[in-house]
């Protein structure tokens, strides 16, 4: 299986504006070969290739000397990104899409990540991390490397430096154990379990929302161009980096706790894109907002991987009527979103999470071939 290593860079000076004009280099590159392509079938009807292109910019190497100074792995791999740019746009185009969204130029500060695709451009030293072209940079190695290393992105983000190593491993299956969990994500609570235990929503966006919105409306009111506003916008981006930094922490925890503890793990499968355009309002906010704050995507990601990595099996099921079916004799109960507790005819009442939880773990076991006996509590 596939797996990135992600470790923090610590570039001189004259290392950031090295790799800070690679990135710009690159972009020109990225926007001539867009062009050239949206030109070429102006004219001809039929666009470049990759193949075509790679052509062009071998003798673009010749007359413009400075694309030399670009590794040509990292040059090559611009050409990829054109054509994967391309390729999405006539997905979307075949399958209907309303907004297929032709390939956008990229403007200055919006191309943020090199890549060597293979390792002869890098290589990891005593010293650091030397790259072709660019010199020797301090890293810091926080956690092993795994073997089979396939390639280096280079990223900027926030103006910090970050080497993502994508690497091919060999997973480590942890103990086999008799536990299963059904996990119902929601708004309340971040998560229930079919356990009874219910994991509290941290809300990070909730809890810097006034410090952001005091940071926008400071850059709202900075004039543009000017040293000011670019100071002010770095400020914002900040606030937003350390809100996905806390939710990607809590993400990464939590999955870690639920694949040590539970062989089998089960989730609604949710259309949470479709899930994000609703506007209601539910316990005085906007539910699409909510949604975005929890990122249950993030988390379900991150527990499927987890699982692959340590021979834990992870399933999606339906999540037609998990809400509303009574886990203890099959009847349908209709709620409102508002409705928090479950009281069927039969004599159960309990949080309506749990029972959905429930439901959704016994959907999950029914799919492995076997049927889930129920709690004594029911």
């Amino acid at each position: 299986m596939n797996k990135t290593y992600k470790y923090r860079l610590y570039p001189t000076k004259k290392q950031i504006q090295k790799l800070n004009w690679t990135l710009d280099m690159c972009r020109v590159l990225y926007n001539s070969c867009l062009l050239d392509r949206k030109n070429s079938y102006i004219q001809t009807g039929k666009g470049f290739t990759r193949i075509e292109q790679q052509k062009i910019l071998k003798e673009d190497k010749k007359r413009f000397r400075f694309l030399n100074e670009v590794h040509s792995q990292v040059l090559q791999d611009v050409l990829f990104r054109v054509e994967r740019a391309f390729q999405s746009f006539f997905r979307r185009v075949k399958a209907n899409s309303e907004k297929p969204g032709y390939p956008r130029f990229k403007g200055e500060g919006r191309y943020d990540s090199i890549i060597y695709p293979q390792q002869p451009g890098f290589q990891l030293i005593s010293q650091g991390l030397k790259l072709s072209k660019i010199g020797t940079i301090k890293i810091k190695l926080h956690r092993k490397l795994g073997d089979g290393i396939k390639t280096l992105t280079v990223r900027r983000t926030n103006n910090k430096w970050y080497a993502c190593f994508s690497c091919e491993i060999e997973s480590h299956p942890l103990p086999v154990i008799d536990k299963t969990v059904g996990i119902d994500v929601g708004i309340a609570s971040f998560a229930t379990l079919s356990t009874g235990e219910k994991i509290n929503n941290p809300r990070f966006f909730k809890t810097d929302q006034k410090k952001l919105a005091k940071a926008q409306k400071r850059l709202s009111k900075t004039k543009k161009g000017t040293p000011d506003r670019k100071k002010q916008r770095k400020k914002v981006s900040r606030i937003h980096e350390k809100i996905a930094n806390k939710r990607s922490d809590f993400a990464h925890k939590l999955s870690r706790t639920l694949v040590n503890g539970f062989q089998v793990i089960t989730f609604e499968k949710l259309n949470i894109k479709d899930m994000m355009g609703n506007n209601t309002k539910i316990f005085g906010h906007k539910l699409n907002k909510s949604i975005s704050d929890v990122a249950w995507s993030q988390f379900m990601n991150f527990t499927t991987y987890k699982a692959e990595c340590a021979g834990r099996s992870v399933i999606f099921v339906n999540p037609r009527n998990t809400s509303k079916r009574c886990s203890r004799c099959g009847q349908l109960v209709e709620k409102t979103l508002a409705d928090r507790v479950h009281s069927c005819s039969c004599g159960l009442v309990m949080d309506r999470d749990e029972n959905a939880a429930i439901n959704i773990l016994a959907l999950g076991t029914q799919s492995l071939g076997f049927t889930l006996e129920a709690p004594s509590y029911l």
